[in-house]
């Protein structure tokens, strides 16, 4: 079920179809045509894109997960914190960016209140904009981070710290040699969870921002719906192919390191 779209996608993505005669042959012309121009600028723009939320939504999520971790009757506030994660986690899509729409859009409720009521602003802010949808993207990864980092933390026995502050070692110090070593690969592997969740989003982009924000998930939208020129309908097939490969070279080193996460999870 994975390997045949995949198959598909590299087999087509080298086929061509002549505009006159309609005959098809084998041509690198469509993967070519992905590397410049407006497909290049929406490769960029979505490497970007995933690139900044996965580190914000790391950091977030990291820091909030600590937080309800170290909390002193935190049991219930731990059940309440996961259960919503795994609910906004997979909250996305036209619903996602329907909320925002209605909260911080041009005829948004909080926008509403700000300039009609208070007589301000959201200071330039535009959700129709790359700032903006990162900011909704945030809202998913987040939860998406809490989820995945929270087993890890759990793993940090409590004998490591005692047996570091036995030994003379300050605050700095444990988390140095020991904690830090400890969850650098349970995080790199979740922010490289959190980069290719945000690199394959589509429904939320669409809906949101259209094709005002240069994106190769929307870029294939477009040719999928027959909204290229007479002999490049294989364009679309070319570029999903390369999303399939930057996401499978993500998802490899992803899977890597939860291997050598695994002695620490135990």
């Amino acid at each position: 079920m994975l390997l045949l779209p995949i198959a598909v996608l590299a087999i087509e993505a080298f086929r061509a179809t002549d505009p006159t005669t309609f005959e098809e042959s084998w041509s690198t012309a469509s993967i070519a045509a992905v590397t410049e121009g407006p497909y290049r600028r929406a490769y960029l723009g979505s490497l970007q894109l995933s690139a900044v939320t996965a580190v914000l939504g790391a950091a977030l999520g990291l820091a909030l997960a600590v937080a309800v971790l170290r909390a002193r009757r935190g049991r219930l506030l731990r059940r309440l914190v996961l259960t919503a994660s795994g609910v906004l986690a997979n909250f996305g899509g036209i619903p996602l960016a329907f909320a925002f729409l209605a909260t911080i859009g041009n005829a948004g409720v909080v926008t509403a209140l700000l300039t009609d009521t208070l007589g301000l602003g959201l200071g330039g802010f535009s959700l129709y904009s790359m700032t903006g949808l990162a900011l909704v993207y945030l809202y998913f990864l987040i939860p998406l981070m809490v989820l995945t980092i929270t087993p890890a933390l759990e793993a940090l026995r409590p004998q490591w710290r005692e047996a570091a502050d036995n030994l003379g070692a300050s605050s700095w110090q444990y988390w140095r040699h020991v904690g830090g070593p400890v969850l650098a690969p349970p995080v790199i592997g979740a922010t490289m969870l959190l980069f290719a969740s945000s690199f394959a989003a589509y429904a939320t982009a669409k809906a949101l921002v259209g094709s005002s924000v240069p994106l190769v998930t929307l870029q294939i939208a477009d040719a999928l719906s027959s909204n290229v020129v007479v002999g490049a309908e294989n364009l679309g097939k070319a570029l999903a192919l390369g999303m399939v490969v930057v996401v499978g070279l993500v998802m490899a080193f992803y899977a890597w390191v939860q291997r050598r996460t695994q002695r620490w999870m135990t």
